[in-house]
C-alpha cells in the first residue's frame, strides 16, 4: 500500500418584487442590525465574470442599487478582477496582507479551497444570524452544504449560482458523418461510447483525403481535468479528496487511474482527441474539435461559426447533451460554481451582505441571471425547465434560446438523475487541483507529438502509438502523479492510501 496521501434585460418586475423579498429574516427583526438610507452601507464585491455574464451581473447590482439598496441604505459597487485565478490570487493576496495589496473586499466570488484559506486567517462571516432555516431550505441542499467549510458546520460560502459539466456538440459537422457511419448522440452518453465515436470519427476524415495519410481530426476535448480525474474517481467508487481541512486525504487508486488514462490519454495520443487553444471552446471555433466537455457555462462561448481562415468560415448549429460518464459508474455530476464570501467585519455590514445576496437569489431574479449568463439557478423553485423557458423567452435572437434551451434542458435533466459532488476544502487541496489539471494533459499532449514525429519518420499510427501505449508508461506516470499529489500536503498528513496493486 502506498503511503496516505493528503442580464441581460432586469425588468421592472424585479424592481417591483425586490421590496418584498428582502424583509428581515431570522427570528424577530429587533434581533437585527438596524439600516439608515442616510448613512448607507457601501459594499465592494470582487468576481471573475467577464463578457455577458459580467454585464448580467452589472444589471443585477445596478437594479438592486436603485430599489432596496436605495430604500435600506446600501450601496453595493462590483469590480471584475479577471480570471478565476486572478481572482483567487487578489484574494489571497489581500488576506495575508501582502505589500501592495489592497484590502479584502466586503464580499468576494470564491470556491471551497480560497474561502477555506481565508476562513483560517479569521476573515470569513458565519451568514447563519441572518438566515431562517425556512430560507436555507428554499435552495438546492448540496449548494447550501458546499458552503458549510468550517469545522463548526457555520454557512461560510453564500450559493449565487452554479455549473455543472455537459457535452457541447456541433451538430453542423457531426450531422454528416453521423449519417456516414452510424454514430449516434446515445453512443456519446459513456466515455467509452464516447471513445469509440472519436475513432470512427478520426478515420472518417482522414479517408476524406486519401492522398494524405493520418490526416484525421480530433472529435473531442475537454477544459477542467481536474474534475475529470475527481468525478471519474467518484463515478468508479473512489473518493479522490475526501476529509477536512489538516485531515485531507488523497486517494488515487490505481486501478482507477488506469481507466482514466484509458478513456483520455490513449484515444488523445491517436489523434481522437485534442487541445489546441487556452479552451476547448476555443478550438471548436476553428474547427480542431466538434465536441468538448466544459461548464454548463460555455454555452455563452459556443462559437456561432467556424473560422477555417481568416477570411473563410461557416455557420454551425449546437446540441448539448449531459456529459458522459464511465460505462457502470454511478451517476454522480461535478458541482461547480463559485458562491459568495462576506469578509468578517461589523454586524450591521454582514447583515447588508446578505440582504443583497438573499435578493440576488431570489428565484425570478436569479432564473434572470442565470438565463444571461449559462449558470444555473440556486433555488429549488428556479431548478425547473418551465421556469427556464419562461426566462429564455425574453432573450436575445431565436438560435440564442435554442442553444441556452438545449443547455439548459441537458443541464436539469443531469441535475434531477445524478447525484451532485464538490469535495471538501483541505490544506493543498488548491494545489492538489493543479497538479490533476496538468499532469495527465500534459502527459498527453508530450506523448502526441512523439507520436507525431515517429510517423514522420514513416513508422504507422499503430507501431507509433504502441510504443507509449504500455504498462510501464502508464506506471512511471501514476508514480509521478502520486508523488506530486502528496507534496501539496502538510508534512504529517492522514493515513490512508489506495495503490491498487
Amino acid at each position: 500500500m502506498m503511503k496516505g496521501l493528503r442580464l441581460p434585460g432586469i425588468f421592472l418586475l424585479l424592481l417591483c418584487t425586490g421590496l418584498a423579498a428582502c424583509a428581515p429574516a431570522t427570528g424577530s427583526s429587533a434581533a437585527l442590525p438596524q439600516l439608515n438610507r442616510e448613512e448607507p452601507v457601501i459594499l465592494e464585491v470582487w468576481h471573475y465574470y467577464n463578457g455577458p455574464q459580467k454585464a448580467a451581473f452589472d444589471e443585477l447590482v445596478t437594479a438592486f442599487n436603485e430599489s432596496v439598496g436605495l430604500e435600506e441604505g446600501i450601496v453595493v459597487e462590483g469590480y471584475g478582477q479577471g480570471s478565476v485565478t486572478d481572482l483567487i490570487n487578489t484574494v489571497i493576496d489581500a488576506a495575508n496582507k501582502k505589500v501592495g495589496a489592497g484590502q479584502v473586499p466586503d464580499i468576494f466570488a470564491a470556491y471551497a479551497d480560497t474561502a477555506y484559506a481565508v476562513d483560517q486567517l479569521g476573515l470569513v462571516a458565519s451568514l447563519d444570524p441572518y438566515l431562517t432555516e425556512e430560507e436555507l431550505a428554499e435552495y438546492r441542499p448540496e449548494f447550501i452544504e458546499e458552503g458549510r467549510i468550517s469545522q463548526d458546520g457555520a454557512l461560510k460560502i453564500f450559493p449565487i449560482a452554479k455549473s455543472i459539466e455537459l457535452l457541447f456538440i456541433n451538430t453542423t459537422d457531426w450531422t454528416p458523418f453521423a449519417a456516414a457511419t452510424g454514430c449516434r448522440l446515445e453512443d456519446l452518453n459513456t466515455l467509452e461510447g464516447l471513445v469509440q465515436a472519436a475513432e470512427a470519427y478520426y478515420l472518417w476524415t482522414d479517408a476524406q483525403t486519401p492522398e494524405i495519410p493520418e490526416d484525421g481530426k480530433a472529435l473531442f476535448g475537454r477544459d477542467a481535468m481536474a474534475n475529470y480525474c475527481i468525478i471519474g474517481s467518484q463515478q468508479l467508487g473512489v473518493e479522490l479528496f475526501s476529509g477536512y481541512g489538516r485531515q485531507g486525504v488523497i486517494t488515487p487508486d490505481k486501478a482507477v487511474f488506469r481507466r482514466l488514462w484509458d478513456q483520455y490519454y490513449v484515444p488523445f495520443i491517436n489523434g481522437y482527441y485534442g487541445a489546441f487553444g487556452r479552451f476547448r471552446s476555443d478550438d471548436a471555433k476553428i474547427g480542431k474539435l466538434i465536441s468538448f466537455v466544459g461548464s454548463s457555462t460555455s454555452v455563452v462561448y459556443f462559437p456561432d461559426r467556424v473560422s477555417v481562415s481568416d477570411v473563410e468560415s461557416y455557420p454551425i448549429d449546437c446540441f448539448v447533451l449531459p456529459a458522459p460518464i464511465f460505462a457502470g459508474g454511478k451517476q454522480v455530476t461535478i458541482q461547480q460554481g463559485a458562491g459568495m464570501v462576506v469578509t468578517k467585519s461589523d454586524p450591521k455590514t454582514e447583515y447588508a451582505a446578505t440582504i443583497f445576496l438573499k435578493w440576488f437569489t431570489d428565484a425570478e431574479r436569479n432564473t434572470q441571471f442565470a438565463v444571461g449568463s449559462g449558470y444555473l439557478p440556486v433555488k429549488q423553485e428556479a431548478l425547473q425547465l418551465d421556469k427556464i423557458n419562461e426566462a429564455l423567452a425574453s432573450q436575445g435572437d431565436q438560435a440564442t434560446k435554442e442553444r441556452m434551451g438545449h443547455t439548459f434542458a441537458a443541464a436539469l435533466e443531469q441535475i434531477h438523475n445524478s447525484t451532485l459532488y464538490a469535495n471538501k476544502a483541505f490544506d493543498g487541496g488548491t494545489q492538489a487541483r493543479i497538479v490533476l489539471d496538468q499532469a495527465l494533459n500534459d502527459q498527453a499532449k508530450a506523448d502526441r507529438e512523439k507520436v507525431l514525429a515517429l510517423m514522420a519518420q514513416g513508422i504507422s499510427r499503430t507501431m507509433a502509438v504502441a510504443q507509449y501505449n504500455t504498462d510501464a508508461n502508464f506506471d512511471a506516470w501514476y508514480g509521478e502523479v502520486c508523488t506530486r499529489l502528496m507534496e501539496t500536503l502538510p508534512a504529517e498528513p492522514q493515513a490512508r492510501g489506495n495503490s491498487g496493486d
